[in-house]
Order: structure tokens, then C-alpha cells, then sequence
């Protein structure tokens, strides 16, 4: 039987070779949730009858052809099942989907087997996964810390063990904080690069984007080469890639000139993460490539924070409009959480003007970060997020404060959303431990339709410096 710690190309491949069938895939992945997820909270929806029912009939086509998956229970959503984006109301009225979004459609296509929907906190809005309809998701490296968020669910799935890979979205460093805080690679991609259909063209002014979190670099190139490409009636699309990303593994990336920025407006960066960052420095360096300490001047403009917020705002206030219309009723401050109706309750208070006038603040910002990639640098490395992964509880959002979960987060994540406005593709890589045995990732951003450089340097950074043989605290 396969090894839980396998990659999901790996895995593929044993099916190929007709070593494992893909049901024996399936049941081995359903056995290891059913016996860690009590402790994890990762998993929230099983989907095992329809998985063994998907597997039964052996060969499985694709790429990933019988590699059991798990969908996050946001945005992108598969036919038939409950999707709930962490909110009790959704819970409560037994939320069904009716068909695949492109995105799952895609996931099907490259072979994958959905065994179940993956636990986020409500509506995405925090970096922590601890929804009150769901309860907390513990991370497997010290189960009383966070996962991150929004993937956290999917995050401590495959840092477990129970999965090779998982779906994630992004729309703020959502893919990339819970990979650094549960030792993954996480690879935002640009804005476009995979579809929102088809119920959307975009989200949030450009802000989410869809991919999936992974062990292996080799994997996150081969999945965003499966489910990569705009979708019938998309508004725009990323620019297309030269080759498959996948060819991008073990290329020859050069000699780059690299930019390091340990700093934040928002607050101090804990040491942990500056040192995680300074060893990446120093080991692309014995690589060959050139790091500096330089960062485009834009991202220490004070301004960002509240423009970023309005468009946050807003979208959280579009969002639950959205479900208004769906269920032809009107979702109250008594169906969400404290923080959701505050975040809601802002957005509605800006008019069209206001939310225009900061988009075009944070088009006009975008163009004057990437002038600093334009000017000759080839990427930019910091830290994932600012601190090691906070301890449960950090991030509650009482009624007589609801907004303090939000400031909370500001202070985590100084160096993500910049990112989500400018639409560049940056990922998370595990290259760094904490002497609490925590993981902190490291985060490299990348040109605007960059991820094949990304790639290439991942790959690198993997090969001197491999980190599959990690294994956290609770796992398979």
C-alpha cells in the first residue's frame, strides 16, 4: 500500500503502474481522516460514499487519476454536496450545491477523488480557521496553535498526512499564511491564472484567486498546469505560460537578482521570522544569486492599509448580499458572527464613489510596486507572515468588540495582501523551524504572470534544502 507521505504525483503514478487501484488510494485516505481528524478538526463534511463510489470503478482519468482530494467549503464547490463557508446560516439551512464551479470541474478532469470539504473560518474573513459553527482547526505541529486561515482546514489535511494535496484560495494570503504555519508550499497565483466561474468573473476588485496547498513543488506546478486557464466568459486572463509549469522543476532559474524585505509599517516582525527569511537570503546566495536589502518604496505606504480595508469591506458586505439573494431573505446580525456583521456593516456604509476612489488608489499603488520588478529586480523575498503560528483564541471577535479579530490580523499579516491588490504571483516554502519545532515560511513574489521563475527557484530551494521528511506532531 502507498505511503501517506507520498505526493500526489507519486501517488498518480502507482496508480499508472497498476501497484494501487484507486479505491485502495481512497480507503487509505478515508482511514486516515477518520482517525486524525478528531484531534485536527480539519475535515467538516465527509464525502466518503460518493469518493469510493468515484474510485470503485478503477482506472480514473488524468493526470492525478484516483489521488484522493479535499475541497475547501469556500467559493469553489462540487455538485451535490453541502457547502457551508464556515457560516452557521448556510449550516442551518443545509446548503447543497448544485453543480461543479470550472475550478472543481478541472480538479475532476486531472483525476482527483473529492473525499471532503475542508473547514474555514466564516466567510474566509480571518487568518486563523476557528468558525464558531465549526470549531477550531488545531494545528499538527502543536494542536493548541492556529493553522492559519482561510485554508486552514485544508492546510492541516495535508500537513497530517491524510491527503497529498487540498484546494485553497487566496484573497489576502489565504493560501500562503496557513502553508507557513503548518510547514507546506503555497503558491498564490497571478490574478486570473485560474477561473472563478462561473457564477463569478472576479471577486473583491481582483483580490481572490484559486489554487491548492502541497508537500512537494513538483506537485504545485503539475496541479496549476491541470486546472490553469481562463474559463468560458472570464473578463480577462492571465497571461499564458511559455511551457508547462511542471517543466519548470529542476530548470535552471539564473542568476537573479533578489530583493529582502524583513521590515512592516504594521509592527514589529517576531525574530523567528526574520531569521527564517535571512537563512532563505543566505541560501539563495549559495546558489549564485544576488540578495539585497531593497523592497519596492510603495509597500511601506501608510495609505494601504485603509484602502485595502474598503475593498475588504465591501466585498464581505457584497458577500453576504449574495446569499441574501440566493435565499430571498434577509441574513441578519444574528445568522453571523460579530466580526462578519462589523466587517458588513462597514462595507455597506461607503458609497460607489468611495469604493471606486479606493480601487483606483490601489490600481495606481500596483503600478508603482511592480515598477521596482520592471527596474531590474527578478524577485522579492520576506517572510510569509509576521510571527510564528499564534496560539487558539488569539483572533475571537466578542460583540462588545468585533472588530478585534481584524486588528489582530493586521499585525500577522504585513506582507500578504499587498499582493492580492497587485495581482503577482508569491509563494510560501517550508525551508525554516522554529526552536519550538513550529514552522515559518519563507515568501518569494514574483513579476506579474511569474509563477514559471517561481517555480524554478522553489525547485532549487527544495533540492539543497529538502523538507518532505518532516513530520509534525500528530500525523498519519
Amino acid at each position: 500500500m502507498t505511503d501517506a507521505w507520498m505526493d500526489a504525483t507519486a501517488q498518480a503514478e502507482l496508480v499508472r503502474s497498476g501497484e494501487v487501484s484507486p479505491g485502495e488510494l481512497v480507503d487509505a485516505a478515508i482511514d486516515r481522516i477518520e482517525r486524525l481528524n478528531p484531534e485536527l478538526n480539519a475535515v467538516i463534511t465527509p464525502l466518503f460514499e460518493s469518493a469510493r463510489a468515484a474510485a470503485g470503478g478503477g482506472a480514473v482519468d488524468g493526470p492525478f487519476g484516483g489521488v484522493p482530494f479535499l475541497l475547501k467549503d469556500l467559493l469553489c464547490h462540487s455538485a451535490g454536496d453541502p457547502m457551508y463557508e464556515g457560516m452557521a446560516f448556510l449550516r442551518g439551512q443545509g446548503h447543497v450545491e448544485e453543480h461543479d464551479t470550472y475550478l472543481a470541474s478541472r480538479f475532476r478532469a486531472a483525476g482527483f477523488v473529492f473525499v471532503g470539504k475542508t473547514n474555514t473560518p466564516e466567510l474566509g474573513i480571518l487568518p486563523t480557521t476557528e468558525p464558531l459553527a465549526f470549531g477550531p482547526t488545531r494545528n499538527p505541529w502543536a494542536t493548541d496553535r492556529s493553522t492559519g486561515g482561510s485554508s486552514g482546514g485544508s492546510a492541516a489535511a495535508v500537513a497530517s498526512g491524510m491527503v497529498p494535496a487540498a484546494h485553497a484560495n487566496d484573497g489576502g494570503g489565504s493560501i500562503r499564511i496557513p502553508a507557513s504555519e503548518c510547514g507546506l508550499v503555497g503558491l498564490k497565483p497571478t490574478r486570473a491564472r485560474t477561473s472563478l466561474g462561473p457564477e463569478f468573473g472576479d471577486m473583491m476588485g481582483g483580490l481572490v484567486c484559486e489554487h491548492v496547498v502541497t508537500r512537494s513543488v513538483r506537485d504545485t506546478a503539475a496541479i496549476l498546469d491541470a486546472v490553469g486557464g481562463p474559463g468560458v466568459g472570464d473578463p480577462y486572463a492571465a497571461p499564458a505560460p511559455r511551457r508547462a509549469y511542471a517543466d519548470e522543476v529542476g530548470a535552471d532559474p539564473g542568476h537573479l537578482r533578489i530583493g529582502l524585505m524583513t521590515t512592516a509599517t504594521t509592527g514589529e516582525v517576531h525574530p523567528d521570522c526574520v531569521s527564517a527569511a535571512t537563512d532563505t537570503a543566505r541560501l539563495l546566495e549559495s546558489l549564485g544569486h544576488t540578495v539585497e536589502q531593497s523592497h519596492p518604496a510603495p509597500l511601506d505606504d501608510p495609505d494601504f492599509t485603509g484602502n485595502f480595508i474598503t475593498l475588504w469591506s465591501v466585498g464581505n458586505a457584497w458577500n453576504l448580499d449574495y446569499w441574501n439573494r440566493k435565499y430571498r431573505r434577509e441574513i441578519t446580525e444574528s445568522d453571523v458572527e460579530p466580526l462578519t456583521w462589523a466587517l458588513v456593516k462597514m462595507g455597506r456604509s461607503f458609497s460607489g464613489p468611495q469604493y471606486l476612489s479606493a480601487l483606483e488608489w490601489l490600481q495606481s499603488y500596483s503600478r508603482s510596486v511592480q515598477q521596482w520588478w520592471a527596474d531590474g529586480y527578478d524577485l522579492l523575498l520576506t517572510p510569509t507572515i509576521a510571527e510564528p503560528p499564534p496560539v487558539l483564541g488569539q483572533f475571537d471577535s466578542p460583540a462588545d468588540n468585533p472588530l478585534a479579530g481584524l486588528f489582530r490580523a493586521g499585525a500577522l499579516v504585513p506582507f500578504t495582501p499587498q499582493f492580492n491588490v497587485t495581482g503577482q504571483p508569491a509563494i510560501s516554502l517550508p525551508l525554516s523551524w522554529n526552536s519550538d519545532g513550529l514552522p515559518i515560511g519563507s515568501q518569494l513574489v514574483g513579476r506579474f504572470g511569474g509563477e514559471d521563475l517561481l517555480i524554478r527557484v522553489a525547485a532549487q530551494l527544495e533540492q539543497v534544502h529538502p523538507w518532505a521528511d518532516r513530520r509534525p506532531q500528530v500525523h498519519a
